[in-house]
């Protein structure tokens, strides 16, 4: 594929694309943040179990 076309494909792309509404946003970054905590949460949890069986440190 030549860059000229490549180009095309990529201008078609943001051509039909929109952005997401107010709702939508938040909606999104709500879900994404409570995913970070869930998994930070678990990391920790496992740490926690690491250091005090003595895996760790």
């Amino acid at each position: 594929m030549n860059i000229k076309q490549a180009i095309r494909n990529y201008w078609r792309v943001l051509k039909i694309t929109k952005r997401p509404s107010k709702l939508e946003f938040t909606s999104a970054a709500k879900i994404t943040g409570i995913g970070i905590c869930i998994i930070g949460g678990i990391g920790f949890i496992l740490y926690l179990i690491a250091v005090y069986t003595g895996i760790l440190g």
